[in-house]
């Protein structure tokens, strides 16, 4: 089988220690997280984690039950490719007198925005998929790419389908 990479929504109770068992879910077993956010929901006493691993199928289905085991997790859904996936990246990017312009041109490309301006450098906001970032950071790597911060990916399923609809166990609402 081939490792693919995956996409997990999952919904938790919003507890302490809750993400740490998660995350050692997949340490003990020695597969990385690629990318992970958590944030609380509409509800406040629930959470939900986002995270994306490059495993193949037979893990992902061990993994899923071994996160349905766990009793702060409500409900884990796998999201498919036509979820809508994003990413914010904060890059701080050289730009002298003589780059600027360039480097400004480039954030207009990619529709983003600059956020903070010194005398050599400027940082840029963006959003977007994995790959749209990639790509930003190809175009102003020439310029100097001098610090990145980036978030986990955080994705929704498209339409009327959504993880907080039915909660898988019920029972475990109960604060």
């Amino acid at each position: 089988m081939t490792a693919e990479r995956h996409t997990l929504a999952v919904q938790v109770m919003n507890r302490p220690g809750v993400l740490t068992r998660v995350a050692a879910l997949f340490s003990r077993r020695g597969f990385n997280i690629e990318s992970l956010a958590v944030g609380p929901t509409e509800r406040p006493e629930i959470s939900r984690i986002t995270l994306v691993a490059i495993v193949d199928d037979v893990i992902l289905e061990q993994l899923n039950k071994q996160l349905n085991k766990l009793v702060e997790v409500l409900k884990v859904v796998e999201l498919d490719e036509s979820a809508v996936r994003r990413r914010l990246a904060l890059i701080k990017v050289r730009a002298t007198i003589d780059t600027r312009q360039q480097v400004l041109e480039v954030v207009q490309m990619f529709r983003c925005k600059v956020v903070d301006v010194a005398t050599d450098s400027v940082i840029i906001e963006a959003t977007g998929s994995r790959q749209k970032l990639e790509a930003l950071l190809d175009m102003l790597e020439p310029f100097g790419v001098k610090e990145i911060a980036q978030s986990g990916q955080v994705a929704l399923s498209r339409g009327n389908r959504s993880i907080s609809d039915k909660p898988r166990h019920p029972h475990k609402l109960i604060v």
